[in-house]
């Protein structure tokens, strides 16, 4: 039986999200005019997180400076991020979603997957009930999506990036050679800027340069893997499957990015300890403990900068991963202003054997790991906010953050 997987994309979802309320308030149409949502544009680190059609047409650029912003654009209407508004819409985008498919796959906030395959006599016409999905979505719920239809996630993916808003495109292998193909190589799923100048350089500027070259010439310019995997992909090949449930974590990240700038160890400690504590106290939930801690911060510039250490025991105390962290960002951090700062745990282990040092203070770690199990307890019954370290609660630093453009990215990896 062929497979049949849908791509569904909401369109600028934060912008949609957000005009889609004002729309029910009976405020103008955010997508109609000149808007964005961003942060705070008298702040220099301020930037545009989404913009509509009609910002677009000025030059507007996602990720550029608010005050950039404003001087191509002086009628800009920009909007603030609102997490609890996306996070709702996300919820009733992906309800509507599974109820078309026996197995939805949340690939992101704004994207899912739908594995199609074996509904023929439910929904006989694949095109006309992408339409009918569609349409379900902007009538129910006030914002656009586009659909993207094919037999393998990528050329699904790679459809629904066609022509936007509101619309639904095919991709099938047989249409691989007129839509696909003719498109700049830097279209394909998953290739990176340095790849695209690697391949340009070889005089390989479509999709369809790339998949008529040979797959070992690919991977001598590009990397075993990674070369192997595009030429795959500019061929149309991808036998990944649609996923109801992720994959178990291999590890955990949260990163935080700022309006101000951080400049001093006193603000960027308690953000790294908070940041420890959410991750240690997820990894506890999951029974694991990790044996690898890295440290990443973005500078003015924008380049991220990444310290990591390997640990002799598996751990999941909060104080032990905190300590490294502080370690690894008082090593490599050279007093630079900070837009960014992150954590990750990797190198998970599910193994209840610990091989403690002769040195080590038992005493010490069992009460460390008796007040994570009593903080873990209380935030389980009444809720993560309501019990926190001093030292975080007290800082400047946190309330600083209140402010900030974007939300805490935490993600599983």
């Amino acid at each position: 039986m062929e497979r049949l997987i849908f791509h569904v994309d909401v369109n600028s979802a934060f912008l949609s999200w957000e005009a889609a309320k004002r729309v029910k308030m009976g405020l103008p149409d955010l997508r109609d005019i000149p808007s964005c949502i961003g942060g705070d544009p008298s702040k220099r680190t301020g930037i545009v997180v989404a913009k509509s059609i009609p910002a677009k047409k000025y030059g507007i650029q996602t990720g550029e400076p608010m005050a950039m912003a404003f001087r191509k654009c002086p009628n800009l209407v920009a909007v603030p991020s609102d997490f609890e508004l996306y996070d709702k819409c996300s919820r009733a985008f992906k309800k509507i979603c599974g109820s078309y498919a026996p197995v939805m796959e949340s690939f992101s906030i704004d994207e899912v997957f739908l594995d199609m395959t074996g509904t023929s006599y439910i929904y006989p016409d694949p095109v006309a009930t992408a339409h009918e999905l569609k349409d379900k979505i902007r009538t129910e719920l006030g914002f656009t999506v586009n659909i993207g239809i094919s037999t393998n996630k990528l050329l699904a993916k790679m459809a629904s990036d066609f022509e936007k808003p509101d619309k639904v495109h095919t991709l099938f292998p047989e249409e691989i050679p007129v839509k696909m193909w003719p498109l700049p190589v830097r279209e394909l799923l998953f290739l990176g800027r340095s790849s695209e100048k690697k391949l340009q350089d070889a005089g390989i500027r479509t999709i369809g340069d790339l998949a008529h070259e040979k797959k070992a010439k690919m991977q001598a310019l590009l990397g075993e893997k990674a070369g192997q995997q595009l030429y795959q992909y500019a061929r149309g090949l991808d036998d990944s499957p649609v996923k109801a449930k992720p994959d178990e974590a291999k590890g955990f990240s949260l990163e935080t990015t700022f309006n101000d700038d951080l400049v001093s160890l006193e603000q960027a400690l308690p953000i790294l300890l908070e940041q420890c504590d959410i991750l240690a106290a997820r990894m506890r939930r999951k029974k694991k403990k990790c044996t690898c801690i890295s440290v990443t911060f973005r500078t003015l510039d924008f380049r991220n900068k990444s310290h990591q250490t390997k640990l002799p025991n598996a751990t999941d105390i909060t104080e032990e991963i905190y300590r490294n962290a502080q370690n690894l960002f008082q090593e490599s951090w050279m007093r630079q202003p900070l837009r960014l700062l992150g954590v990750s745990l990797t190198g998970l282990t599910d193994d209840s054997f610990e091989q403690l040092s002769f040195f080590e203070d038992t005493h010490k770690r069992e009460r460390q790991q008796k007040l994570d199990t009593a903080l873990d307890s209380i935030r389980l019954k009444y809720g993560n906010d309501k019990v926190t370290r001093a030292s975080i609660m007290n800082s400047t630093a946190r309330i600083g953050r209140k402010a900030k453009a974007q939300m805490e990215n935490e993600r599983e990896q």
